[in-house]
């Protein structure tokens, strides 16, 4: 049993799909196959449901996904050990950002770490906020910009980078484009257009309308602000996002506070509380290129 098996055994395990795990590996599919079945040879019990579309975990697989996550954060706590003592960071890196973020310092962070340790190999992927989430409780992803709802995500830690409330964008002439404030039954009669579900803005709108039952029309989702801008822009429907995104859009929408939509929306950087030096160093670079709230 080798750790490169085990590697692909979660690769697979998390991704349910062996094309995207072998993209993930860097491998061809057929060889993150070959050694999947020659694990299970070893194990002498087959570790995925080949049957359908995807690759879904055995029982057995379920068992083994948990001893195998513990086998490779082992061996990847023996070299970040060395690699301290020695006070060189070397290894992989994978950071998450949440689709449709334009946030930069984040690159500014990214850049100045590859500066300082050019032998660490950086991944950046983008994904909805719950599976960036996930991916870094399941070791996945190292360190990952999220959004969340009002809360920090259970068992990670974090830093936050804006708290703020969220708002709906009219375009002028819209009929509550002479208001300054709404309410959540006020968008009652009209379509809404706003993040999709997975994302902290959506979660943060969802939970306002459920705790008031106000069923609003969405009508239509996008994961980028600028789309939502330009869909509320042209009076397709009512635009939702949160202050900072709508200021940079004052200059053709106006932006209403929703007053009964009070939870704060948050983005913040998301990981584990056991980490490496080249976590810890990421952190650093990521602390000094973002401006804390």
């Amino acid at each position: 049993m080798e750790l490169r098996q085990l590697e692909y055994f979660v690769a697979v395990a998390e991704e349910q799909n062996f094309t995207r795990a072998a993209e993930r590996v860097r491998i061809s599919q057929s060889g993150v196959s070959a050694q999947i079945r020659q694990l299970e040879r070893e194990l002498g019990a087959e570790l995925f449901d080949r049957s359908g579309r995807g690759a879904t975990l055995t029982v057995a697989g379920r068992v083994a996904l948990e001893h195998a996550r513990a086998a490779l954060a082992a061996a990847g706590a023996v070299g970040q050990a060395v690699g301290e003592v020695a006070d060189v960071i070397k290894g992989r890196l994978t950071v998450g950002m949440v689709v449709g973020c334009t946030v930069t310092p984040l690159f500014d962070a990214l850049a100045a770490f590859h500066g300082a340790h050019p032998g660490v190999e950086l991944t950046l992927l983008e994904d909805n906020s719950d599976r960036l989430i996930d991916g870094v409780r399941g070791g996945a992803v190292d360190l990952a910009l999220v959004g969340t709802a009002g809360a920090v995500p259970e068992g990670l830690e974090t830093f936050t980078i804006v708290s703020e409330r969220l708002v709906v964008t009219v375009p002028p002439g819209h009929p509550l484009a002479g208001r300054s404030r709404v309410r959540l039954r006020d968008l009652a009669a009209y379509p809404i257009v706003c993040m999709p579900l997975g994302t902290g803005l959506r979660t943060v709108f969802d939970r306002a309308c459920a705790a008031l039952d106000v069923s609003p029309a969405i009508a239509l989702q996008a994961s980028a602000a600028d789309a939502i801008a330009d869909l509320a822009g042209r009076g397709i429907a009512v635009g939702v996002l949160s202050e900072s995104m709508a200021a940079r859009y004052r200059d053709r929408l106006t932006a209403l506070l929703i007053d009964d939509a009070t939870e704060p929306a948050l983005l913040a950087l998301a990981w584990r509380a056991t980490h490496g030096p080249a976590v810890r160093a990421l952190l650093g670079h990521a602390r000094r290129a973002f401006t804390p709230v």
